[in-house]
């Protein structure tokens, strides 16, 4: 952190707060460091002696509201300042926790009002207390420049409760009582430098259960928190809250202590050992002339320890002494060869003794990490602290040591946020803080890169003239000369408006990194103490479980495995090559002005940091899977301010569609019922080829219209199809000719792709479950992602739809979608009539792909009445939850349009086609 001051670009990667927020910090500084916020109900929210009260009391808004888009709120009562931050300062490192809260974006606006009382949704699961919101940041810095951490804090207010403080304190004078919490030797010896610098006080809190508090949060909390580390492999270890206690935790700072945990605040220090952290930084200082830790530790990678360790092989000429189990490599004395050999210190090279120095270490701390296991009869062992901070041979090691001396009955385990145990726990330490019955599914982990366009220069050439691009030429169709014209060709004569952008050449758009493939280090190991390997710890109360799961612990969202390297590296090319395409779109969504393409040069770059950093180490980030890959592309976007990359596109797409949408349900209608359902469930899997996150797709629309691909696709929709359970599904909706079958009570249809996709696909197919007395909840994502629908544009769809359909707009009224619409209905009203609701809910996520693990509370409450649920697209329904297990009734619909995926998952072709249906058990 020596760069803290000198280099803007490292900062910002470093330690940057929020990347996420909707403004650039300088922007938010030009219009007075004001953001919108939405107050929570009440004159004050409870806090503890030891944590500030916020007082609420007399709150008011401070300026025009109406033309502010941004205003002020005073608190005129508040007395008392906020922390928000928890220290651990120990005698090499400090590591500080802190909390920012989330900006409010949601919209309580008649229609969710509506749906939420229909729904039951209530706000009872939100606290009562300060987090309804926020995340979790994690910072580091050297003790010995304890003056930049002290800068740091005050430079974000940190310790009066971060920026937004100075919103809800207005021009109140600092009050002199302000308390943060702080763990470590530090806090004793660095307490008055605090009182002095930043006019607060320490509360001390016991190192010990700070340790512990933390361990027990994470392995709780955090899904992918634990992993074991064998030969360079990390392994993600799932860890069953039921079976936690006891464990042996072996905490690596400046010294070893090692903690029997029996249980939440139920634990023993056993024993320990001083050499630790601070002997490998202090010997390392003094023989090798490293100025940092990680300096030292970047040498142990190029080291050989063979000419500093005395081998077995060195004493039994080069043999192995097989009797008692000891290899010839096998390290008989740390160091032992200097004794025989007449040389000098400078004669050895610093990188043999640094890794000397580190195996002898971490050699000894595993063994006897190990025989207090034996002791207590434990078999799991975590091991925490920053004298590992993610450094594979280090981990390789102390994991060797374990299993050597255990025999393999014992497994060393290590923890992704090692170093912060001390801070979290601290951090818990406040009373009402939120986090003591936080569950796993309301913690979502991003990792943003923000500094090139929040804080740091650009580096290469800016994305070129957008108004360059060519586009692609339409031609008329001979047979659009007739007046009596199907809904398809009207839809046909229509979409000759509608043109698809040409991707620019990825020439002069490339940045640092360029659109590459990124290349392997191969077998090198490296430190992992980059900032980018612990994110931002994102809390969503509102985040559930969805209750339809089958089984939710063996419920696996991905069906890739990007485990395997050659998957791994197939999709990675996939999203490398997608990446031109997508920035075009992204700066044109943004108007192609000059700050677009600076944010788009940005964003290409820092995505491809990012899969530059997971090809070389995949399990960098935590466990990785294709959806986790897929949404950080779409969290990088926002983190850029690319609030919806397609938004022209799907408003062109949307047009197209609801212009023939009559002509379509008007054919629908003329059918019987066997062939009316068949031609539903076509339609759906023939829409589903719009989809802007294929490369297939997007070649196809290179070459035409929309239209023409939607007629390509009509023509596919041959039976059998690849998957093809459609009878079954028929005879469950239809029944046979002795069996009317009971219709299904409520349905929830997880929609896909904007414009043909959701209008002539799925809301038919919702139209035709309506019409059968099925209330239908219509399921799309929270935020943009590529050209999905989202739920905040669902009922505007719904709206215009519902003008010219009868059977959509009593539903839709039903449902409360239509408060604040004003339809015209031109095939009669029957308004005496009543109707089953159609509705639309959130699914809380913003990808392409959704993990039904993390769903948001709506989704949650409509489930608990739904029988039937329908998956389209090839993100929900094949790239995951394909092999999703349900309670209810599930039919999976998608067109294939990626060809590895199509040759692994369904033995089949590109444009192939998946209706898979599942029977409740």
């Amino acid at each position: 952190m020596a760069c803290l001051k000198e280099d803007p670009i490292l900062r910002s990667n470093d330690i940057k707060e929020d990347s996420e927020e909707t403004e650039p910090k300088d922007k938010v500084r030009e219009e007075g460091g004001v953001r919108e916020m939405v107050l929570p109900a009440g004159n004050s929210i409870h806090r503890s002696g030891s944590r500030p009260q916020l007082d609420l009391s007399g709150a008011a808004i401070q300026g025009n509201n109406f033309e502010e888009r941004h205003p002020t709120i005073l608190l005129p009562n508040q007395s008392d300042d906020i922390s928000h931050l928890a220290l651990d300062i120990g005698g090499s490192l400090i590591k500080l926790v802190y909390f920012s809260r989330h900006e409010d974006r949601s919209i309580d606006d008649k229609r969710k009002r509506s749906i939420k009382e229909r729904l039951g949704v209530t706000n009872g699961n939100r606290r009562s207390y300060p987090i309804l919101g926020g995340r979790l940041h994690f910072v580091k810095f050297e003790t010995s420049k304890i003056n930049e951490c002290l800068d740091f804090i005050n430079s974000k207010q940190l310790h009066r409760g971060g920026m937004d403080s100075r919103l809800w304190l207005s021009e109140a004078p600092p009050s002199d009582d302000v308390i943060i919490k702080a763990t470590g030797g530090g806090a004793h010896k660095f307490a008055d430098l605090f009182k002095e610098r930043l006019g607060v006080s320490i509360d001390k809190e016991d190192e010990m259960d700070c340790l512990v508090a933390g361990a027990n949060f994470l392995l709780k909390a955090i899904r992918h928190e634990a992993f074991t580390h064998m030969e360079g492999h990390k392994e993600f270890v799932q860890i069953d809250h039921n079976d936690l206690f006891p464990y042996l935790l072996v905490n690596i700072g400046s010294g070893v202590s090692m903690i029997k945990v029996d249980g939440d605040g139920k634990f023993q220090r056993v024993s320990g050992t001083n050499v630790g952290g601070g002997t490998y930084w202090g010997l390392g200082r003094l023989l090798t002339k490293c100025k940092s830790f990680d300096d030292l530790l970047e040498l142990s990678q190029r080291g050989d320890n063979r000419t500093i360790d005395m081998l077995v092989g060195d004493i039994y000429g080069g043999m192995d002494y097989s009797k008692i189990g000891l290899s010839a490599s096998t390290i008989a004395s740390s160091f032992g060869k200097t004794i025989s050999e007449n040389k000098e210190l400078e004669d050895y090279r610093p990188e043999d003794i640094s890794l000397s120095l580190l195996r002898m270490i971490s050699y000894n701390i595993g063994q006897i990490s190990y025989l207090n296991a034996l002791r207590f009869g434990l078999k799991r062992i975590f091991f925490g602290g920053f004298f590992i901070r993610g450094h594979a041979y280090t981990m390789d090691t102390i994991s060797f040591a374990v299993q050597f001396w255990s025999n393999g009955d014992a497994q060393a385990m290590f923890l992704r946020h090692e170093g912060f145990l001390g801070a979290l726990g601290a951090f818990m330490s406040y009373e009402k803080h939120g986090l003591d019955d936080l569950m796993v599914h309301q913690l979502v982990e991003r990792f943003p890169m923000g500094a090139p366009y929040i804080g740091g220069r650009i580096h290469g050439p800016p994305l070129g003239d957008l108004n360059e691009k060519a586009m692609v030429q339409v031609v008329g169709l001979d047979f659009l000369v007739f007046s009596d014209i199907s809904w398809m060709e009207k839809f046909v004569q229509k979409g000759t408006e509608i043109t698809a952008p040409v991707p620019m050449a990825p020439s002069g758009t490339t940045g640092l990194g360029g659109f590459e493939v990124p290349s392997s280090k191969g077998d090198t190991l490296r430190s992992d103490a980059s900032a980018l390997n612990i994110g931002v710890l994102h809390l969503v109360p509102t985040l559930e479980v969805f209750p339809l799961l089958a089984d939710p612990k063996m419920y696996e969202p991905n069906t890739i495995d990007l485990a395997d390297p050659s998957e791994l590296e197939y999709w990675f090319t996939v999203l490398s090559e997608h990446l031109p395409d997508l920035v075009d779109k992204a700066v044109a969504s943004e108007g192609g002005t000059d700050d677009a393409k600076r944010r788009g040069d940005a964003f290409a770059r820092a995505f491809s940091a990012h899969l530059a950093r997971l090809m070389e180490e995949p399990a960098a980030y935590g466990k990785l899977g294709l959806a986790n890959l897929l949404e950080l592309r779409e969290e990088c976007l926002r983190e850029f301010h690319f609030v919806d990359a397609y938004r022209s596109i799907k408003q062109r797409e949307n047009e197209a569609s609801l212009a023939v949408l009559p002509d379509l349900l008007m054919e629908i209608d003329s059918m019987n019922e066997e062939t009316r359902l068949l031609t539903l469930i076509e339609g759906v899997l023939a829409a589903n080829i719009f989809d802007w996150g294929s490369r297939a797709c997007v070649d196809l629309y290179h070459k035409g219209t929309i239209i023409e691909i939607y007629r390509m696709s009509r023509k596919k929709m041959q039976r059998p199809w690849r998957v093809d359970d459609f009878d079954i599904f028929e005879e469950r909706m239809l029944g046979s000719e002795d069996k009317k079958p009971r219709p299904h009570k409520r349905a929830l249809l997880f929609v896909d792709n904007s414009g043909a996709d959701v209008i002539l696909g799925m809301l038919p197919l919702a139209r035709e479950l309506l019409r059968r007395g099925t209330e239908v909840v219509l399921v799309a994502n929270s935020l943009p992602a590529l050209n999905d629908v989202t739920a905040m544009e669902l009922p505007d769809i719904v709206a215009e739809a519902a003008k010219h359909c009868d059977i959509l707009r009593r539903a839709a009224e039903a449902g409360g979608l239509l408060v604040d619409a004003m339809v015209n209905i031109q095939d009669g009203s029957k308004d005496s009539l009543s109707s089953v609701p159609l509705m639309v809910v959130e699914n809380g996520c913003g990808s392409p792909c959704i993990d039904l693990r993390q769903v948001s509370s709506e989704l949650a409450a409509a489930a608990k009445e739904a029988d039937l649920i329908i998956l389209e697209g090839m993100g929900r329904a094949l790239h995951t939850n394909f092999n999703a297990r349900f309670k209810c009734d599930a039919l999976k619909l998608a067109m294939v349009k990626n060809q590895r995926l199509a040759e692994k998952l369904i033995k089949g072709n590109i444009y192939d086609c998946v209706c898979r249906y599942e029977p409740a058990p």
